[in-house]
């Protein structure tokens, strides 16, 4: 249990707000009644359904913003799904030489994520038009009312006064006005506010069509999901209208450079860790990329990202197998993670450095190793049960139920795949 569960179990037993919210359909609670327990820019901002807190997800409940200083709880259907097209590659869009200010193998902020995918004109691509930064940063709401729907398939009316807005970037285009919410990291689900409220104060504001854009940057792929609200008193109207990935023109990796570093580095002993339960390392690069930032503490990483506690746990604990992260207490007295001197190296590699390095750290362990020959030699991967065979040869730290030996074969399985994508990447 984090802190903002430890403080909402407060305020639900003090507000008897289940009661409140089968009786009456919601409750609306305010920022000095959250205060008592925890700052509400804390307790109140859960970008993704895992950083809910644990009373809301076992009881279907999510919470939006009213005002400045009021919030409203209910059975809400407040999220969107993101699903990625994984069959679809990236394009490659070329990086201008004149710029000098923006490295585009080192973008560990949203900010630099979106200066590059505009200088490079992929927002000009999403429309086919050229476009100009207009807007960005925190804005009050106006007034405006919708209604959103409820787990039971009714509808809730909502009004809104002057609530904050943030905006990661606005492009104006001659027909158009884009609003980006931006992600540092691959998701599985995004808050439909963070499109609607601004969708609903800049339709007000401008003649031209508003289309709301969901923007994620993982593993140095720019990822464009363009959206538009049908009904616009409608929170749940949003349909997608394109998906469009990006990525900037690198040097190729190929098959045999993945070979060549089977030939120049041997096999490490197997370390005395959790053998990983982590299986898509896309997540493994994406934790990366938010410690090259800064230190994250347990806590921030579930609370702020798209992980939950569990899979917090089993990223984290990836990246220590790996030697990329290390486990420390931060001044609060509170179990924090930051990258290695090894980790820190990788990511500041160029793309194609990059990504070797980190194949070449995950085919340094002698049972991915012979687990990509084996896949190499047979065109495809080895059946569960010889990967399973592979892993009691290997000596691994701690694996000793059939159960586990199988759950942790689905991590190696992921992995493998990841390593055979780079070649189209």
């Amino acid at each position: 249990m984090g802190r903002n569960d430890d403080a909402w179990a407060v305020l639900f037993e003090r507000h008897k707000i289940l009661h409140e919210v089968e009786h009456n359909g919601f409750f609306e609670i305010s920022a000095n009644e959250i205060r008592t327990v925890r700052e509400p820019r804390l307790m109140a901002k859960f970008d993704h359904h895992s950083n809910l807190p644990e009373v809301f997800r076992r009881n279907h409940l999510s919470i939006l913003p009213i005002s400045r200083n009021r919030y409203i709880i209910g059975t809400f259907n407040a999220y969107q799904t993101v699903k990625y097209d994984t069959k679809r590659s990236p394009v490659p869009v070329s990086f201008p030489s004149g710029i000098t200010t923006i490295e585009p193998a080192n973008l560990y902020s949203e900010s630099a994520a979106l200066h590059c995918a505009y200088v490079t004109g992929m927002i000009d691509r999403l429309v086919a038009e050229k476009s100009l930064p207009t807007v960005s940063g925190r804005m009050s709401s106006d007034s405006f009312a919708f209604s959103i729907e409820t787990k039971d398939g009714n509808r809730h009316g909502i009004s809104v006064s002057n609530s904050q807005v943030e905006v990661d970037a606005g492009y104006e285009t001659e027909n158009y006005m884009l609003l980006i919410e931006a992600k540092k990291e691959s998701t599985r689900d995004f808050l439909i506010r963070q499109l609607y409220y601004p969708y609903r104060l800049w339709s007000a504001k401008t003649h031209k069509e508003v289309k709301p854009v969901f923007f994620t940057h993982s593993n140095d792929v720019f990822s464009f999901f363009v959206y538009e609200f049908t009904d616009s008193l409608n929170y749940n109207s949003l349909q997608l209208l394109t998906e469009q990935h990006y990525i900037v023109e690198h040097e190729d990796i190929s098959l045999a450079d993945i070979h060549n570093l089977i030939s120049k580095h041997s096999v490490i002993p197997e370390p005395a860790l959790p053998f990983p339960q982590a299986d898509s390392f896309t997540r493994v690069v994406d934790l990366m990329n938010l410690l090259f930032e800064q230190d994250l503490s347990k806590e921030q990483i579930t609370s702020n990202y798209n992980f939950d506690s569990r899979q917090t746990n089993y990223y984290t604990s990836a990246g220590m197998y790996l030697g990329f992260i290390e486990r420390l207490r931060n001044d609060q007295g509170e179990v924090a993670f930051t990258l290695t001197e090894q980790g820190v190296r990788v990511m500041r590699l160029p793309y194609k450095e990059k990504y070797l390095a980190l194949t070449s750290t995950i085919l340094s362990h002698q049972v991915f190793r012979r687990i990509f020959q084996e896949t190499v030699q047979m065109g495809h991967l080895p059946e569960r049960h010889r990967i399973v065979e592979i892993m009691r040869l290997c000596n691994l730290y701690r694996v000793g139920q059939e159960s586990t030996y199988f759950r942790r074969a689905q991590t190696i399985e992921k992995w493998i795949e990841w390593i055979f994508r780079l070649p189209i990447l």
